[in-house]
């Protein structure tokens, strides 16, 4: 099947069929006489693979790390429950620093309890204030999908 057939059987964009072969995480599909891909059931399958892992939040090295597990049949799991304990580590970070930043929005939108002039608005005064005070060292934030 032509990239857009894949495309449209996998309902994946086309542009990210082609990301996907450019990291490495598809495998680069045979060319027909005039050059177009040649796509393959395993490709599909594949593909179907690597979106599940995407929606799982996994990034491109733990889908590349699991695509290389997985066709290595003959080991044990060992390293699939590692990686994905260490994934499961990465979320609950995430989860933690987005409950703090849930609190400080709270907590900004507390400012103001009704409609008024924006001239006396808490929220936009306190963006204000926090604007401008002295910048404390940066929160060392994870981003996961950044590896």
């Amino acid at each position: 099947m032509k990239i857009g057939a894949l495309a449209e059987a996998t309902g994946t964009p086309v542009e990210t069929i082609r990301f996907y072969e450019r990291e490495g995480l598809l495998p680069p599909p045979a060319r027909a006489d005039n050059n177009y891909r040649v796509y393959l059931a395993a490709h599909a399958e594949r593909l179907a693979f690597i979106r599940q892992c995407r929606n799982l939040d996994m990034t491109l090295d733990e889908i590349r790390a699991l695509i290389a597990l997985r066709e290595s049949p003959a080991q044990d799991c060992g390293e699939v429950n590692a990686l994905l304990d260490e994934h499961i580590g990465h979320v609950a970070h995430r989860i933690r620093e987005l409950r703090a930043l849930e609190k400080d929005l709270k907590s900004l939108r507390a400012r103001c309890a009704s409609p008024h002039a924006l001239a006396d608005c808490g929220i936009l005064n306190g963006l204000d204030r926090a604007a401008a005070a002295p910048a404390a060292p940066a929160k060392r934030r994870h981003v996961h999908g950044a590896h």
